[in-house]
């Protein structure tokens, strides 16, 4: 059974009836920013297993009543999220989760089931970017780019859907330059995931994170912007920006990022900085459990198999992903994070139809005689025995 749908956010996300942006900020000019922008750097790992199918296999499924039983796999998709200011003394992180995406779309929406839709954005800056950015994701994401739609997943429609979700990023970017009501200084990483039938598709700028667990072993889904990775480095210092101390020009910690337009160059220009987002994708089978995505609050402190033990034992505790999130929280802080604090956990089963931890052995205690000991007990034997 599907959970409702939930989005969380300050203020309800309007869906339709919202103005769009500013002149110069339309579809037909993404696709020419597309053309010059960096080159994607390509899937960035190698995700495959023994038990996960490679995207390439989707237009060959075989005909359902014959399919194995990874194929048959069905997500139940329900999820909880926590975010907490932390030290510092503003809150400038936002987040949505969407457990039911063709439900809170409507009918004019049609995608494979289940369908849902997440996100986390952490701003800088200022919390303008990241609030304006979650404010308007559902037209960002699915109105102004025609979003595709179909019922059966293939190849053609998920390349559709990477092109759409590419165009997206680059709109929020323009939309942020366009309106004056956000400053140039503000800037957001954004991290959204969807989860079209059994395809999990994550799409990143940033160092947010997205970390899936299988059969309790971590899978990074995204890769942290960084300006300090050599990917990254390369890149920057390619289109004439500098690393100093770690820092992008010395300013961003960053290399990614929505906004910012201080430190970008003029619209339709190549720069350091790019909100173009990378993609991961697989196809979920039994052996995937959940999903945690969070702002950098929570990975400056916790490594990602951590994350993924400290939550999976909490859902074979208790099956609860929102106490799994508090939990995850409350241990970042325990760690002395300095940062704003937010996650999301999606699982994609019920407790009782993953692996259960296997009871612990009973102990048997042990205890040793001293000599004395043992020969005061044969003595004892002894003469109850010529007494009987």
């Amino acid at each position: 059974m599907v959970a409702e749908a939930e989005v969380v956010c300050q203020q309800s996300v309007p869906v339709l009836d919202v103005p769009f942006f500013g002149k110069g900020s339309n579809v037909e000019e993404i696709d020419e920013l597309l053309a010059i922008s960096s080159p994607k750097l390509g899937k960035l790992a190698d995700l495959s297993s023994a038990s996960q199918l490679d995207m390439n296999s989707l237009e060959k499924l075989p005909d359902p009543s014959i399919e194995s039983t990874v194929l048959q796999f069905v997500p139940e998709i329900r999820s909880g999220s926590f975010a907490d200011i932390g030290p510092r003394r503003y809150m400038e992180d936002e987040h949505i989760r969407i457990d039911d995406l063709s439900s809170h779309l409507g009918t004019l929406y049609k995608f494979p089931k289940p369908s849902a839709f997440y996100g986390v954005f952490d701003g800088h800056g200022g919390p303008e970017a990241a609030a304006y950015i979650r404010e308007h994701a559902l037209r960002f994401f699915f109105e102004d780019v025609n979003f595709p739609q179909t019922c059966e997943v293939n190849d053609v429609f998920m390349e559709g859907v990477e092109d759409s979700l590419s165009k997206s990023f680059l709109l929020a970017d323009l939309a942020l330059a366009d309106d004056c009501t956000v400053n140039s200084s503000s800037g957001t990483t954004a991290l959204v995931a969807i989860i079209l039938g059994r395809v999990l598709m994550v799409a990143n700028v940033g160092d947010c994170r997205a970390v899936l667990c299988r059969k309790g072993k971590a899978i990074d889904m995204s890769e942290d912007h960084r300006p300090i990775y050599p990917s990254e480095r390369k890149r920057v210092e390619e289109l004439g920006g500098f690393i100093d101390d770690g820092y992008l020009n010395g300013v961003l910690s960053v290399s990614r990022a929505l906004g910012d337009w201080d430190m970008k160059f003029p619209k339709g220009s190549p720069s350091p900085l790019i909100g173009e987002p990378e993609f991961r994708q697989l196809v979920l089978t039994e052996e995937d459990e959940f999903l945690i995505i969070g702002c950098d609050g929570i990975w400056d402190v916790i490594s990602s198999q951590h994350a993924v033990s400290l939550v999976r034992r909490g859902l074979q505790r208790h099956d609860d992903p929102e106490q799994c999130a508090r939990d995850l929280v409350r241990e970042a802080l325990c760690r002395n994070t300095f940062d704003n604090l937010t996650v999301i956990i999606i699982c994609f089963s019920y407790a009782d139809h993953r692996e259960q931890p296997s009871p612990r052995p009973r102990r048997v205690r042990r205890c040793s005689l001293s000599a004395e000991a043992v020969c005061s007990l044969r003595r004892s034997l002894l003469d109850a025995n010529a007494n009987w």
